[in-house]
């Protein structure tokens, strides 16, 4: 008897996006992959991987559940404000073969929203990433959007506005 296939994906990739009540300074100050830490609550310590070039940047994200994931920064741009990054290991490994994020910020110029940041998180999956993964990737993202708007709004406001 055959195995089940698994649930096919209907795209591989993730967008994820949310206007953040805080100026784009507050907002921007926090995506580092050293500093996710500062803002993602699922993640429970962002460390320097040791032996990585100077020219390469990579981050071990050990979150709450135990699991873990080294990702590097490929692209990062403060004139731009996006950072791109690939995760290269992960603990316990992956059941797809790669997958590829980036986050830009947008200042909101005017309109009721004017102050205010516009994220988006993209994130590409290679063809073998079932639903699950897909799905799983969106909540995450979600989750994680939810915490970086609570960490700038908090800053914001630390700053006495």
């Amino acid at each position: 008897m055959a195995a089940p296939a698994k649930p096919i994906a209907t795209t591989n990739e993730v967008i994820e996006s949310a206007v953040i009540k805080a100026p784009l300074s507050f907002v921007w100050h926090f995506v580092k992959l050293l500093d996710f830490q500062k803002f993602w609550t699922a993640v429970n310590k962002a460390d320097r991987i040791k032996g990585a070039t100077a020219d390469t940047d990579v981050i071990r994200w050990t979150f709450k559940d135990g699991s873990s994931v080294e990702v590097k920064q490929d692209e990062y741009s403060n004139l731009d404000n996006f950072i791109t990054y690939s995760v290269i290991n992960s603990e316990p490994e992956l059941t797809y073969s790669g997958v590829v994020s980036t986050i830009r910020c947008w200042a909101i110029t005017s309109g009721e929203l004017e102050d205010s940041t516009f994220v988006r998180w993209t994130s590409k999956f290679a063809s073998d990433a079932d639903l699950g993964v897909i799905e799983d990737a969106k909540y995450k993202r979600r989750e994680a959007l939810k915490d970086l708007e609570v960490a700038a709004a908090k800053m914001f406001k630390e700053h006495g506005h």
